[in-house]
Formats: C-alpha cells, sequence, structure tokens
C-alpha cells in the first residue's frame, strides 16, 4: 500500500474507471479528471474507499483549466506522484476514404489525444518533480504501432504519444519518468458498438485468442507505477500479441 497522489485524466470512462479502482485499492489517493459527466465521475469516487478521493473537471482541450487543477493539487497535497492520460476520441473513417477524413475530425483528434495528454504533463510538471518518484502514463494504443485503427488520424495520434514517451523520457528524467501503455481492442464501451464477428476476428488473430479488459490495462499502469522503477520512454504493450497475428 502507498499514500501517493494520483491524477487519472478521463478517469471516470471504462478504462479511466478501472485504472482509477486500481490504484484506489493500492491506497492511492486518487483525483478522478473528468471533461463532461461530472455525475459519473462523482459516482466512481463515491465507489473507491479508502484514501480520500474526489473528483475534478480537467479539460485536456483547455491548459487553463489544467492548470487550475494544478493549483488545487498543490493546495491540497502539495505534490503529484502519478499522472494518467487516458482521455481519448475518435470516430470511424475507413482508412482509404481520404475526403472523409476531414480537416476538423484530425484536428479534433490530435488536439484530444495528443495535445491534450502534453498540456497536462505541461501542467504537472511542477507537481511531479515535487515527488521522489513520479510517473506519468499515457495510455496509448496498438494503433500506433501497427496503423490499423477507427481512422488514419487515431493511429497517428497514438504514434504521437508513443513517441513523446520517448522524447520526454529523455527530456523529464531523472525526476519524473514516462512510459507508454499501449492496449489492443479493449472489452468496453467502445467495442460493444462494433459487429460481433468483427471483434471475433480481432479475438483470433491474437496470440492469446482474446481482448484485453480494462482490468488488464490498469494492471499494467500499477507495473508501472509500483514494479518497473527502471522504465521510462517505453512501451508497454497490452493486446494479446496482436501485431504477431494476420
Amino acid at each position: 500500500m502507498s499514500d501517493r497522489v494520483s491524477l487519472v485524466v478521463g478517469g471516470s470512462g471504462g478504462i479511466g474507471a478501472a485504472i482509477s479502482r486500481r490504484l484506489a485499492s493500492e491506497g492511492h489517493s486518487v483525483l478522478v479528471g473528468y471533461a463532461n459527466n461530472n455525475e459519473r465521475a462523482e459516482a466512481l469516487v463515491n465507489d473507491l474507499g479508502g484514501a480520500p478521493h474526489r473528483a475534478v473537471h480537467a479539460d485536456v482541450t483547455s491548459s487553463a483549466s489544467l492548470n487550475l487543477v494544478a493549483e488545487e493539487i498543490s493546495s491540497e497535497f502539495g505534490r503529484l506522484d502519478v499522472l494518467v492520460n487516458c482521455g481519448g476520441v475518435t470516430t470511424p473513417v475507413p482508412h482509404d476514404d481520404l475526403d472523409g477524413l476531414e480537416d476538423e475530425i484530425i484536428d479534433w483528434i490530435f488536439k484530444v489525444n495528443w495535445r491534450g495528454p502534453f498540456a497536462a504533463i505541461r501542467s504537472m510538471r511542477t507537481l511531479l518533480e515535487a515527488s521522489s518518484d513520479a510517473v506519468v502514463v499515457n495510455i496509448s494504443s496498438v494503433a500506433g504501432v501497427t496503423g490499423v485503427g477507427s481512422n488514419v488520424a487515431y493511429c497517428a495520434s497514438k504514434a504521437a504519444l508513443d513517441s513523446m514517451a520517448r522524447s520526454l523520457g529523455r527530456a523529464l528524467g531523472p525526476s519524473i519518468r514516462v512510459v507508454s501503455v499501449s492496449p489492443g481492442w479493449v472489452e468496453g464501451e467502445y467495442a460493444k458498438s462494433l459487429p460481433d464477428e468483427y471483434l471475433q476476428a480481432q479475438r483470433d488473430a491474437a496470440p492469446l485468442g482474446k481482448l484485453a479488459s480494462g482490468d488488464d490495462v490498469a494492471a499494467a499502469v500499477s507495473a508501472v507505477v509500483h514494479h518497473l522503477p527502471m522504465t521510462t520512454g517505453t512501451i508497454i504493450a497490452v493486446d494479446g500479441g496482436r501485431p504477431l497475428g494476420t
């Protein structure tokens, strides 16, 4: 158990909620960051138990919002030990439909999926440097490696997150570690919107024969935080070996 302070941006969604629960069970004070759904974030906080937790409004498209969160954390805790960036957006566009991937979609995806995590790290840097064992975990995707995903821009945004782990792992060391945790398909809300036969094909293409769960991703985050102190600037895959498949 620990007394670490953790901010999970996008912490009330499927993967974010699993990460929030895992860190809370390990003794962290968890700040559940949300952009719009305060009720869902508050409901999650009420279920966490253990150390004091609370919901915070953290809109990754607004640096002003993130700076306010940093001020709140500074006033209450004086430091931040763990920052998890797991907010993300996408929309299906076939990869060969270049006209369908409009500028507005591209800008929206990069604004949330890449600029948002960078802005969160920028806002929280001083607080992370005040920790004796700070780590940033960005939730990436196997799409950043394979180029297979909901659209070309989504894949590119996740590749950019992986690149950021390398750049900032170098730039912010030794005081802050930066790691990408990279899931494949996750059994969750978005997967439920897809045809069963498509999801089964993804299971069949992975050597482990299954999709990840939110808890699988949370376990990887926990491993990075607690058990991999010499790991930074790299990608931890949680994909069932999907890139090895067909």
